[in-house]
């Protein structure tokens, strides 16, 4: 066997250079990503990093020809297992692939390749007046492919929307080994299907994106956070939907319960006071008159719904908290188990009751938070991770928190995608009809199914 995992990395090193193919005691840091704290780790066969399309091109082209699977990787940031090689094949890193193409800022755009870190986007747009509006986490290790494979989104996407409305176009290889562009730098463009449109959020199952064409925004010249005390659940609900229907569009929309906020309070930039047992945090964003406007606007709503305390921390103090909150979280049992379900806005209180429900059925300390404007909680379980059965009692716990989602007519993925971890509930999800629609893609553009098997789609019709 090694003598084979020896002519296959020689046999790519012929490809693309000895210098994008790695030596086994570097696979350690590719076998697995960010649900590593779940034990979830692979084994790959060979990991490459090429340095250009065309040789990502020639990778996918010698992996058909061998029937070997590959597994494309972003930063390795993924939850839901999308990049880890469960069943071996090649791991193809687009690290490399780390170039700003064009910036365009008089047109507001530019051009990337897959490998470039989201923070490096961020900066790049800032200091040209304007925005890239997607901000999922660990920005400083994401990579714009990784974000566009799961069509990542973050707090800006209440308002701004997720990554998929900042691409207008990609460079993709096809199986089996075919470089393509879906997309291009026009605004508009129906010419044909929305292939474009299907690769974003695919994970790596349809097609490796190496480059993409991005939106950008003028960059709002003011912001204002503000931060709603309220006495619970119901309350933080009947808030939630009257903003909405106000008219009133923050760039930021999120919440907290009580145990999420008891998790964190000690650290809040501000008092957050004993009777706190619900939280709404709210960026607008905007010119001095809509940034005015609108606040005004939200303080004359405030005054009816009547909350405990209206509070307006510094704005980088109060992200840098917010930023923090996984973190302090995860301190109260060593670890934890968060699953990012999405319900209509309208059912957030059921679903916050409902996560804490399944807690305390298996036994778990147990908090919701997340995007309130999107409908997007984090259901989440802290946990001993050393404790075996702790942490498989709340891997069931998060199971059915992906249930409790559907039956609220929502999604067992908001924001990280299926990849391994949601892979079995997908199909309860979508129904047969939709599943074998999406099953006729998959083996339409991956024929013999070596594009990241088995995330995402688990079950065949029939």
């Amino acid at each position: 066997m090694a003598s084979d995992l020896d002519a296959l990395r020689r046999d790519l090193a012929r490809l693309i250079g000895s210098e994008g193919v790695l030596e086994p005691h570097a696979y350690e840091a590719y076998a697995h990503d960010a649900t590593i704290q779940r034990g979830l780790r692979g084994t790959p066969d060979a990991v490459v990093c090429p340095a250009d399309a065309r040789s990502v091109a020639r990778v996918l082209a010698w992996c058909y020809d061998h029937d070997v699977a590959l597994v494309p990787r972003g930063g390795g940031t993924g939850l839901a297992g999308g990049a880890v090689p469960v069943g071996g094949g090649v791991v193809c890193s687009l690290e490399r692939l780390n170039r700003i193409l064009e910036i365009e800022p008089q047109l507001w755009r530019m051009s990337v390749q897959a490998g470039v870190l989201t923070a490096h986007v961020h900066r790049l747009a800032r200091e040209n007046g304007l925005m890239f509006a997607p901000d999922p986490g660990a920005a400083e290790q994401s990579q714009i492919g990784g974000n566009i494979a799961t069509n990542a989104a973050g707090p800006h996407a209440f308002k701004y929307g997720p990554t998929g409305g900042f691409v207008s176009g990609l460079e993709v290889v096809l199986a089996p080994g075919e470089i393509t562009n879906l997309g291009a730098k026009v605004s508009k463009d129906v010419a044909g299907y929305d292939l474009r449109g299907l690769l974003v959020g695919s994970e790596g199952t349809l097609g490796v994106v190496t480059a993409a064409h991005l939106r950008l925004l003028p960059a709002p010249t003011q912001t204002e956070a503000v931060a709603v005390v309220l006495e619970g659940v119901e309350q933080g609900q009947r808030l939630l939907l009257e903003l909405i229907g106000s008219g009133i569009r923050p760039a930021v929309l999120e919440f907290l319960d009580e145990a999420a906020l008891s998790a964190a309070a000690r650290s809040f930039p501000g008092e957050l006071g004993a009777e706190a047992r619900f939280m709404l945090l709210l960026e607008l964003d905007g010119t001095g008159e809509e940034l005015a406007r609108e606040s005004a606007e939200l303080r004359d709503l405030l005054k009816d719904a009547a909350p405990l305390g209206l509070l307006q921390p510094n704005p980088s103090a109060l992200w840098r908290w917010r930023a923090g909150l996984n973190g302090a979280i995860a301190a109260q049992r060593g670890g934890k188990v968060s699953e990012d379900i999405s319900v209509p806005v309208e059912h957030l209180a059921r679903a916050i009751e409902g996560v804490h429900r399944i807690g305390s059925e298996h036994g778990l300390a147990t908090c919701t938070f997340g995007h309130a404007g999107d409908g997007v909680l984090h259901a989440t379980f802290m946990v001993d991770l050393q404790d075996e059965q702790e942490t498989s009692r709340a891997l069931a716990a998060a199971q059915a928190a992906l249930r409790l989602a559907i039956t609220l007519e929502g999604s067992v993925t908001g924001e990280h995608g299926c990849g391994w971890v949601k892979r079995t509930q997908l199909a309860q999800q979508l129904g047969p009809a939709a599943l074998a629609a999406h099953w006729l893609i998959k083996d339409s553009l991956d024929p013999k199914g070596l594009l990241n098997p088995g995330k995402k789609l688990l079950q065949r019709p029939g």
